[in-house]
């Protein structure tokens, strides 16, 4: 499909989108929230809620108009330093929304999130709720990572991957990520103007960031990548081309678009195969793939060859062939010790080696999501 009818037939007809901004956007040169872009994001998504849109903004800019704030000389490298400016920030930061957003009369709402509310199904459950409520409730919600309690252990990373996750957990209709580039480009510095596979796009990438951002183009692509499996349409377009949003949801081709995949996952499905990092890793047979992605059936334990990790009942696995290629990932039955003392055998075995009752299925196929669906 061309991207200009991809456009056309998705874009144009999406009712629910994410747009994600860097810090090099949100942040001035002279210091401070950037206004006038704020001002601009804030006039096109008006026009966008108009037409019954309903828009959910993840904005960076917490640490950069922080150390601005505080008359740093260079973005904070310690840990502690570094949540202590964000926490000067993000104020200032939400004020610039809540004000660029008033000529409009749009209320903002600020949501400040973890790695751990993406994996927690009850937080993740309850972000989902929180935002459908606030658009119902006609307000704007504005989300950004809580950099000030967020370390490398529970850190997404990026924003550009929390819009992702975001996204999917909204099944939003498309994530437009703007950036200060104005698209993916090829080897001769031209935009493409449409990726059928985000994965294989990652041989582009630099791994440039700007000097206040934590990404670049690659976690752009992951982004994309984590949206287009999911079945929805991930754009990357310049935050500095003007009325990109409007542009963009009129069809228009800006930026680089990304090819969604064929099936729609639930949300749930998401939450299982892309939110939640695994905590161990099974091996199965050929037979075991073969019954899971031809004939959909529960992952048994007599096809299990291998497995790595330790991991609890309800924790999310990674499923792999013997060759190491990932077949699915899903929530297993079994905590690791019990998996490794049924690994290989048949079902009615089970009760006498755990010395109970137990579940057929290490993974039941209604918590396995294939991998490439």
């Amino acid at each position: 499909m061309p991207s200009s009818e991809l456009r056309q037939n998705v874009l144009t007809q999406a009712r629910s989108i994410v747009v994600k901004m860097g810090s090099q956007l949100t942040t001035a040169e002279e210091g401070g929230p950037n206004r006038k872009f704020m001002r601009a994001i804030a006039d096109q998504t008006a026009e966008l809620v108009a037409r019954g849109i309903e828009v959910t903004l993840v904005s960076s800019g917490a640490v950069g108009v922080g150390f601005r704030t505080l008359n740093m000389e260079k973005k904070p490298a310690g840990v502690a330093t570094a949540q202590a400016v964000a926490a000067v920030g993000q104020s200032g930061l939400m004020s610039a929304w809540r004000q660029a957003f008033a000529r409009h009369d749009i209320e903002t709402a600020q949501v400040l999130l973890t790695r751990a509310d993406i994996e927690t199904r009850r937080r993740y459950l309850n972000i989902r709720n929180c935002i459908s409520e606030l658009h119902q409730l006609g307000c704007l919600p504005v989300i950004n990572e809580n950099d000030t309690v967020s370390v490398d252990e529970i850190r997404l990373g990026d924003n550009d991957v929390l819009a992702a996750m975001l996204a999917n957990a909204m099944s939003c209709d498309a994530l437009v990520l703007l950036s200060g580039v104005d698209g993916l480009m090829d080897g001769e510095g031209q935009v493409i103007e449409l990726v059928h596979d985000a994965l294989d796009a990652h041989a582009m990438v630099t791994g440039d960031t700007s000097e206040l951002g934590s990404g670049g183009m690659a976690t752009k692509l992951e982004a994309a990548r984590l949206v287009t499996n999911a079945g929805e349409i991930a754009v990357i377009a310049s935050g500095a081309e003007r009325n990109v949003l409007i542009r963009l949801m009129d069809g228009e081709n800006l930026g680089t678009v990304f090819m969604p995949a064929g099936k729609r996952l639930s949300s749930r499905d998401r939450w299982i195969s892309m939110a939640v990092r695994p905590t161990g890793v099974l091996v199965i047979d050929d037979g075991a793939v073969r019954a899971l992605a031809e004939r959909g059936k529960s992952l048994l334990a007599t096809g299990i060859i291998e497995i790595t990790g330790a991991f609890e009942k309800g924790d999310v696995l990674v499923v792999r062939d013997e060759r190491g290629h990932e077949v699915a990932r899903g929530l297993s039955n079994y905590s690791s010790a019990e998996a490794r003392s049924i690994m290989g055998k048949r079902s009615d075995q089970f009760a006498r080696i755990l010395g109970r009752q137990a579940y057929q299925a290490v993974v039941h196929r209604d918590n396995l999501v294939l991998a490439n669906q």
